[in-house]
């Protein structure tokens, strides 16, 4: 009954209904933003519901219609569609200060030796600093002063501009700190490329109008970048 009610909805001029999407911290914060405030302004009558969540969820169990997350996290049964950023860096940075008496790491094992903040997710597990140059990968498991978990990522940037350890995060969250002085890199030419983000959504389900009218303007919008 649902799937045929909403095969109304796409004869409308306009879709409308509610979209819930389960979307990370990084998307919600560095690049979904410009995207809503086109796709609400294009599609008045579709309410967007965030649910902002870095961890990996069934969708069909939590009631969401689609969720953006990466690649290597995406199920088989399900359809990806590229959003955002096609090529992203995880960053390593601290404080001059911290610089200036601990020493500048040369090599990522020198990480070992120094005070890191890190990040956990809510399952309490935290992922290795993953490494890469000329082809060598490398990860390492740092240990410091400071744990915190994904959407308290501010407090991690707060601690390392104070001078408390170093820490690893998407370049973008990072880098307005390395403009303004406060953080500066460190082992950058091991810092790890990766690709971009994921639209992505059951293959086994109907495609309600929302969904599909987001998934076309992310296309659109992935085609014009």
């Amino acid at each position: 009954m649902a799937s045929a009610l909403d095969v109304l909805n796409t004869l409308r001029d306009k879709p409308r209904g509610t979209l819930r999407l389960n979307v990370p911290v990084s998307a919600a914060r560095f690049f979904l933003q410009s995207m809503i405030d086109r796709f609400l302004t294009a599609y008045p009558e579709i309410v967007l519901d965030l649910v902002v969540d870095n961890n990996f969820v069934d969708l069909v169990a939590s009631g969401c219609d689609a969720g953006i997350r990466y690649g290597e996290r995406l199920e088989q049964d399900m359809i990806a569609v590229p959003i955002g950023p096609r090529s992203q860096r995880f960053a390593v940075a601290a404080a001059p200060a911290y610089l200036a008496r601990r020493g500048r790491p040369g090599h990522p094992r020198d990480l070992l030796e120094h005070a890191c903040l890190r990040g956990k997710f809510i399952s309490g597990s935290m992922a290795a600093w993953e490494f890469e140059r000329d082809g060598h990968l490398l990860s390492v498991a740092p240990s410091g002063p400071l744990i915190v978990t994904p959407t308290a990522a501010d407090t991690l940037i707060g601690a390392a501009v104070a001078g408390h350890g170093i820490m690893y995060l998407f370049e973008e969250w990072l880098q307005p700190h390395f403009d303004a002085g406060e953080l500066e890199p460190v082992l950058e030419d091991w810092w790890l490329r990766f690709p971009g983000p994921y639209l992505y959504y059951s293959g086994r389900k109907h495609v309600p109008a929302p969904l599909r009218a987001f998934i076309d303007f992310a296309q659109a919008a992935s085609a014009q970048a």
